[in-house]
């Protein structure tokens, strides 16, 4: 447990400020589009802040490189070392290559491929450990005990929450009439830094953080007072998938933010749906968690909305999987299991009848022999593509009406 009691390192304006001169032309200042689709939603303005379009894919560069950046040389000649699923990976790997600091990234074992190439290709040394970042992490500090490496903490220091706090200037400079910043919540830093940024200057301004349902250990720390652990964080957000806050983000966090909320799966996949298809942006469900707050409670939210898009790194294979899932979310998959007479030309009319109904079969697999079924019986497990609710109902009456046992 943290004593809240005891002195603790500040992060001010100043520092903020003093980060974003440190980050000129390191970080690039991204881009705040609006968007019509969630500010119809809303019924405000709603903008999306792009740091999944920030040098790495995410913001994470901005607090790596302050933090590198502040070691004294002597620090500096021993190296960095790290530990990270993806995105602090890959900024700490740029960050120390621009400041020539020799790094060492762990990463765990399952981390996906395309990060862990991206990190190598950035400059750093990526050593595989652990399944779990918390094994991960344990590794790095090790590593850093035994050759004096600096440990470079994702979130929980206050250089990293002052470089982070650099998006909240930005935000201000490209949107003066804000009225509430939504931003996806790990570990705290990014969301800190925000908050120190913002209501040092605009205190009137609501700031929301938004954890993943399956890994939210603020909600819990808060209503403690302290830290707490989530023994078992699940989400596929694994850019927020954090176990328990950091001490110092923590603070800022208890200090500073309005209101910490939970989105679910559905919802999260969902909002990466809707950035891929209304906003064009790849967005990661770590960065979508902001739209995926939006969408599950639209009017709860003062205008004009800027909603943090955090990330863009998302593997491909995850991403496959993700579509699906919110599509099905959104009602536009379908899958059902259906019962027909076995006999030639028995699947072709049901084929012939789903063209009719304009869904489109995107797997289908035929089971003739199988103790469940009758003698007659074959059994036909599909997958459609539907246009939405309404469309997935009709399917569905259409196949009963022609006399099709449909399962699920």
């Amino acid at each position: 447990m943290s004593d809240l009691s005891a002195p603790f390192p500040a992060v001010t304006l100043d520092d903020v400020r003093h980060a974003q001169k440190t980050l000129s032309g390191v970080a690039r200042v991204t881009a705040l589009e609006g968007s019509r689709f969630l500010s119809g939603l809303v019924g405000d303005p709603v903008h999306l802040k792009c740091e999944n379009l920030q040098r790495t894919g995410s913001f994470k560069v901005r607090g790596a490189y302050v933090r590198i950046a502040g070691l004294s040389a002597e620090e500096r000649a021993a190296g960095v070392v790290t530990a990270s699923a993806g995105n602090h990976a890959q900024g700490v790997a740029l960050a120390a290559a621009l400041l020539g600091v020799r790094s060492t990234v762990f990463m765990p074992k399952g981390a996906p491929l395309p990060k862990v190439a991206a990190t190598r290709e950035y400059g750093a040394e990526v050593r595989l450990y652990g399944q779990i970042v918390d094994e991960t992490m344990r590794a790095a500090r090790d590593h850093a005990d035994r050759t004096g490496a600096v440990f470079v903490h994702p979130f929980d220091h206050p250089d990293v929450v002052a470089g982070q706090g650099t998006v909240g200037l930005e935000i201000l400079e490209q949107c003066p009439e804000v009225g509430t910043i939504v931003v996806g919540v790990g570990g705290g830093g990014l969301v800190a830094g925000i908050a120190v940024a913002v209501k040092s200057l605009r205190p009137d301004v609501r700031i929301v953080g938004v954890q993943a349902a399956g890994a939210a250990a603020y909600p819990l720390s808060l209503a403690a007072g302290h830290p707490v652990s989530v023994g078992a964080p699940t989400t596929m957000a694994d850019g927020i998938k954090v176990g328990r806050p950091g001490d110092v983000p923590f603070r800022i966090v208890a200090e500073l933010v309005d209101e910490v909320r939970t989105v679910s799966e559905d919802e999260l996949s969902g909002a990466l749906l809707l950035c891929l298809e209304r906003a064009k942006l790849v967005v990661e469900p770590a960065g979508a968690s902001p739209v995926a707050a939006l969408l599950a409670d639209p009017g709860s939210f003062r205008g004009p909305v800027v909603a943090v898009l955090s990330g863009g790194n998302v593997d491909p294979l995850l991403l496959q999987r993700i579509l699906r899932h919110g599509m099905a979310a959104a009602g536009r998959y379908l899958s059902l299991r259906l019962r027909l007479t076995d006999r030639p030309g028995a699947l072709a009319a049901l084929l012939e009848l789903l063209s009719e109904t304009d869904a489109n079969v995107v797997d289908i697999s035929h089971v003739r022999t199988d103790p469940r079924l009758g003698l007659a019986e074959a059994e036909v497990e599909l997958h459609l593509e539907t246009k939405g609710p309404a469309h997935c109902a009709e399917v569905g009456a259409i196949l009963r009406d022609a006399g099709y046992r449909v399962m699920s």
